[in-house]
């Protein structure tokens, strides 16, 4: 079962008591407080595994909690400590304040560890009170109580492309060309019920991940389909491919501007990324009926006829039939798709083009994000007075 969303109520543990003890042995007299302290009640600590995809595991756990620390005993012996709770998670996940809705935390890389909650500290025993005008004390400390908070986890997917349409375009069609996903297809709406990844291969050594989410319909930012729900998975991803059927009852241009505006209610900055169209399910219609469709697509969306590439190859090969001039894409546009590609999962036409034409945009924006993190660090280098 795909769960991506959780509450909880998280409690690290109990510090345990200190002991009020005195040493008593045989020929020893009065030998002194010797009450020993309370151990450490245990941590809430978050994990990020790999191999974990859903938040499953944690469905109908209301309260998770650490071990409280045992308290101590006679002669100096201290109490154990409490043993720590992990959570595990899938990379992605956030944690949220249940109360506030503040984020706590972003838990993005595999095999990250992050402690949440400390455990209470234990209570110190007699032994440590004892002094030359109180040789016999007798109270010792009580242990600290743990930190309890509400919470709730959010699990949003990291991907490098994220599919975006209406139902039954061809998004999960499409994935199971690219990648290696095998998602549920057929022919009705609203066929994907939950998001999907796969991962893209360019080559031996390079690989993009994309996502797939269920269709998007109008309203979908107020609530309406299952489009609200899942939205949230394509916020990581740094470029978006809006799928536009050709051979849907809806006109194209209609669709773009709806997946546009959605995308903008739901989120002003998912709706800045870097996006390109594909044009789906051409194999239904004839090479006119294909450079007709295109050419009123790009008509409504103002790009100018410059920008078309009348250059064309035979379709094993490339059909681009719009592309935004660049230099491997290092500035791409965000208000017009960076390129327009008419394709057909089913016959595998332009499939290769577009794999590689999305690797490109993947690619930049990788550099810019190195650009943007080299940036950011501080300068390491030494001025001489």
């Amino acid at each position: 079962m795909f769960v991506d969303n959780v509450e909880l109520t998280l409690s690290s543990g109990k510090g345990g008591a200190g002991c009020v003890s005195f040493h008593t042995e045989k020929f020893v007299i009065k030998g002194g407080p010797d009450g020993g302290d309370g151990g450490r009640g245990g941590a809430v600590w978050f994990q990020v595994d790999g191999n974990t995809d859903t938040l499953s595991h944690l469905r109908g756990k209301r309260h998770i909690k650490a071990e409280n620390g045992r308290p101590g005993e006679g002669r100096k012996r201290f109490g154990r400590s409490g043993k720590d709770t992990t959570v595990v998670v899938p990379p992605g996940t956030q944690v949220i304040d249940a109360e506030t809705g503040e984020l706590l935390l972003d838990l993005t890389t595999p095999g990250e560890k992050v402690k949440f909650l400390e455990g209470g500290k234990g209570g110190l025993g007699n032994v440590h009170f004892k002094s030359s005008t109180n040789q016999r004390p007798t109270y010792a400390q009580p242990g600290l109580p743990g930190q309890t908070r509400r919470v709730r986890l959010e699990m949003k997917l990291i991907a490098d492309v994220g599919l975006v349409g209406f139902p039954n375009v061809g998004k999960s069609t499409l994935i199971s060309k690219l990648s290696n996903a095998r998602p549920e297809i057929a022919n009705y709406e609203f066929t994907t019920l939950t998001p999907k990844l796969g991962v893209v291969a360019l080559g031996e050594f390079d690989s993009f991940m994309m996502a797939d989410i269920p269709g998007i319909i109008e309203g979908a930012s107020d609530g309406r389909g299952l489009g609200l729900e899942f939205l949230r998975h394509i916020e990581r991803t740094k470029t978006l491919l809006l799928m536009i059927d050709a051979t849907n009852y809806r006109e194209m241009k209609y669709q773009y501007d709806i997946l546009k505006e959605e995308l903008k209610n739901y989120s002003r900055e998912l709706a800045g990324r870097p996006f390109a169209v594909a044009i789906t399910k051409i194999d239904a219609l004839s090479d006119n009926e294909i450079d007709q469709k295109t050419e009123e697509l790009l008509e409504t969306l103002g790009l100018e006829p410059n920008e078309i590439l009348e250059e064309r190859f035979d379709a094993d090969r490339k059909l681009l039939s719009y592309a935004d001039p660049h230099e491997s894409w290092e500035q791409m546009p965000t208000d017009r798709p960076v390129f327009i590609l008419p394709v057909s999962s089913v016959s595998g036409r332009n499939i290769e083009p577009l794999r590689f034409a999305l690797g490109e945009m993947v690619q930049a924006t990788r550099r810019e994000a190195k650009r943007e993190a080299s940036r950011e660090e501080p300068s390491t280098d030494i001025q001489e007075a």
